[in-house]
């Protein structure tokens, strides 16, 4: 049940982008601003608890509504609620769209356009590193890709339509006190309340990437994606999500590099993000094919 509802919230997804803007949960943000509020105030393990709650108040009536529908008329009503709750948990935008977006700005030479789209997809500044638009966008999408598709996927198959909404709404909450920390004093700071639900994040986000990281090599370049690799373990981060990010990013660049060593350095703008969507989609079709693969093998035995 759950493969079916996933290839169907994948299929749908792509017609039905244009009328999901409300997947951007804008009507979450008051209460993410409270909840930076209510959790700065706190110190020690205090503030970790109350993120944890913030996190889990959005989540409770997706988890009961979903314990309540059942299997009744064939498993129908619980197919159709979670390929629901699949489609308003990817995102909060669709990645290929915001990729397409920043490619179709840069061939038109629309440097303004395309500042803006590199912006969005790095959320001020890829894997927590100083790099170069082309650089940064390039690692932003390999990071993206799990916080709106491999997390939401990687959850869903743990613990239902429950477990996709929970890892959306921890995402919602960092990226928003993350926005309005930058807006506040104008660079990302230590702030306390985004330190907590950043390592609440980070902790969901932990095994995912390091599934979507080795679906990245296997869709690239294996040998130099595992030297990166090697790499990330010996320079870990500070915070789980920085090390699941820097992952992500390494092993993505990694697995992509070689099929940029021919390419004009003119183009390499365009060759990069697009080189970098297709390993993205290559990866997403390694997780389709593998889960029915392991669901196959279980009704087998």
């Amino acid at each position: 049940m759950n493969l079916l509802a996933l290839l169907f919230a994948l299929l749908c997804e792509r017609g039905l982008t244009a009328v999901l803007k409300l997947r951007e949960a804008r009507w979450l943000d008051g209460y993410g601003d409270w909840t930076s509020r209510v959790v700065a105030r706190r110190s020690g393990v205090v503030r970790w608890v109350l993120a944890a709650i913030a996190i889990a108040v959005p989540v409770l009536p997706v988890a009961v509504a979903s314990r309540s529908i059942g299997s009744h008329l064939l498993g129908l009503p619980q197919l159709l609620f979670a390929v629901l709750v699949l489609l308003f948990s990817f995102g909060p935008r669709d990645l290929k769209d915001e990729v397409d977006d920043y490619v179709g700005a840069i061939e038109r030479g629309d440097l303004e356009a395309a500042a803006q789209r590199a912006k969005e997809l790095r959320e001020s500044n890829a894997a927590g590193r100083e790099l170069g638009v082309r650089d940064g966008v390039e690692e932003a999408i390999f990071v993206q890709a799990n916080n709106r598709i491999f997390g939401v996927i990687f959850w869903f198959l743990l613990l239902g339509a429950t477990g996709a909404w929970l890892f959306r709404v921890s995402d919602l909450l960092r990226r928003r006190a993350a926005f309005e920390a930058t807006r506040a004093k104008g660079a990302l700071p230590n702030d306390a309340s985004l330190r907590a639900l950043a390592d609440l994040h980070g902790v969901l986000a932990w095994a995912p990437a390091r599934l979507g990281a080795l679906s990245y090599a296997l869709a690239g370049s294996f040998e130099d994606a595992v030297g990166n690799w090697k790499v990330v373990v010996d320079g870990a981060g500070a915070s789980l999500l920085e090390r699941a990010e820097d992952l992500l990013a390494r092993v993505g660049r990694g697995s992509l590099q070689p099929s940029l060593a021919n390419v004009a350095p003119a183009d390499l703008d365009l060759a990069t993000a697009r080189g970098a969507w297709r390993i993205v989609l290559r990866a997403l079709w390694i997780w389709i094919v593998t889960i029915a693969v392991l669901v196959l093998a279980g009704r087998a035995a």
